[in-house]
């Protein structure tokens, strides 16, 4: 294939390497593995720096999703959750993912069952924006849980819900 787009048809290798020559353009293989393998003559340069130009458009319009951590103690008061689901709920609409970690420390191991508690109230708390990934499982000496952000869909029809529409 040529500059403009049309097909040469087969030709041999020295052929095309002159028509390219002749041109004052690069000889670019394009699938090398095809029977015949295809080749198109084009400016190599510039075809480098329109593969560049598209990513960069690529990468500016993907998100990256981060995800952040909020600690939790298994003796944290009511008003203490909701300060760090409110953290959390920022964190969320923002579309990053959340992992709430909660550390047992000593005796604490004796009370999962309230870690666990407190971990479920954090849940619902955060509800809203976000869902559970990841129900509240064991690492070590840590109870970890990890939320992610809700469709944005979904968050609209909850609003709508909580305003009475």
């Amino acid at each position: 294939m040529d500059s403009n787009g049309e097909m040469i048809g087969i030709i041999s290798r020295n052929e095309a390497l002159s028509l390219a020559e002749e041109r004052k353009l690069d000889l670019v293989e394009i699938s090398p593995n095809a029977n015949p393998p295809v080749a198109k003559i084009l400016d190599y340069g510039k075809y480098r720096y329109d593969m560049q130009k598209r990513e960069k458009e690529a990468k500016k319009k993907q998100k990256t999703i981060q995800v952040k951590e909020i600690r939790l103690s298994t003796f944290i008061e009511e008003h203490d959750v909701q300060v760090k689901a409110k953290t959390a709920c920022k964190f969320l609409k923002d579309g990053d993912k959340v992992k709430v970690s909660l550390r047992f420390r000593g005796r604490e191991r004796d009370y999962v069952n309230k870690g666990r508690d407190v971990m479920n109230a954090f849940a619902d708390a955060c509800a809203e924006v976000g869902v559970v990934d990841r129900k509240p499982s064991f690492e070590g000496r840590s109870l970890t849980m990890f939320l992610s952000p809700k469709p944005a869909e979904k968050q609209k029809k909850s609003k709508d819900k909580d305003n009475g529409k």
